[in-house]
Parts: structure tokens; C-alpha cells; sequence
């Protein structure tokens, strides 16, 4: 027997939740966990990843990325949709799964049913760049258009040499 000491009036009952409609949502990757497989022979990266806005906000995905696997196609595969996900948060030489976490992105997820009952699930199909991101690495010659945009120049004349200009004046 366990004290549980607990007032059910106080906390809202759990809902179950379905699968997510078959979409494209934008998230962020709030958990990621390498485990091992029930097989014994891998390990999996399996990510989380949280709605972050719409009438699913908050609700979560989750995705497993086998890096560990007897099968080459299988690793081939998992390494290959990581290389998209880092893609998509600008992040692209990670050391630790952490440093994906709190970017925002889109995935598009299926709705599929699973094999063995007709429970639905939800599989995270793609990756990619969220519309209005802007990379955190500036362009290369980004420094010369701030100064450009900050002190804007009068328009140049090249067939004109610059002696014989009557700018400003």
C-alpha cells in the first residue's frame, strides 16, 4: 500500500491524445536520448520535439534516428536524416545532441498505423529550415553591408573619373 496523500479536484485529468494529423509543424527539439535497442544489437538517438505553435502547441513527436545498427543502409539512412536536422537549425558540426535543442524547425509528419494493433503513430518524414530563420553565422561580407546600410553612399558614377565628380557639393 502506498500514502499517495493526493486531491484529484486540484489537477486535471490526463486526456488521451491521438496522433497528429498528417502536416507540416513548426518545433523544436526539446529532449534527446541515445538508448539501445530492444535487440541488444544498436542504439538509437531518439528525439523530441515540441509543437511550437498552432491549434497543437505543446504537443509532442518523437523520432528515432538508428546510428548504431547492424545494417549499413539502416545507419546510411539515420545518418542522413541527422545531416537534414542539422540543416535545418543552422547547427552543423554538433558534438553533443544537446546544442540541436530549443532551434526552431519544421518537420512534416505521416500519420501511420501500427502493425501489430490499429494504434495510429506519427513518423517525422522531413526536415527543413524554418521560413523566417536567419542563420546565426553572418554571410561573409555582411560587415561591409551594416556599413553600407548604416551610412548609405550617393550612387557612383564609374564612367566618370573620380576628380571630375561633383558629389556632395
Amino acid at each position: 500500500m502506498v500514502q499517495l496523500n493526493f486531491d484529484a479536484t486540484k489537477v486535471a485529468p490526463a486526456q488521451a491524445y491521438e496522433a497528429l494529423p498528417s502536416d507540416k509543424y513548426l518545433v523544436e527539439i526539446t529532449k534527446s536520448e541515445l538508448k539501445p535497442m530492444k535487440a541488444g544489437n544498436g542504439s538509437y538517438l531518439e528525439l523530441e520535439y515540441t509543437v511550437l505553435d498552432g491549434e497543437y502547441r505543446g504537443r509532442k513527436v518523437w523520432d528515432r534516428l538508428c546510428l548504431i545498427h547492424p545494417r549499413a543502409e539502416t545507419v546510411k539512412i539515420a545518418r542522413s536524416q541527422l545531416s537534414a536536422i542539422c540543416h535545418a537549425v543552422d547547427v552543423l558540426h554538433p558534438q553533443y545532441s544537446t546544442e540541436l535543442h530549443n532551434i526552431p524547425l519544421k518537420i512534416t509528419v505521416k500519420v501511420k498505423r501500427d502493425k501489430n494493433s490499429d494504434n495510429m503513430f506519427n513518423e517525422v518524414t522531413a526536415y527543413a529550415m524554418r521560413e523566417s530563420y536567419v542563420p546565426r553565422t553572418p554571410p561573409p561580407n555582411a560587415a561591409a553591408q551594416v556599413q553600407t546600410a548604416q551610412y548609405p553612399q550617393a550612387p557612383v558614377n564609374d564612367a566618370v573619373p573620380p576628380w571630375q565628380r561633383s558629389e556632395g557639393l
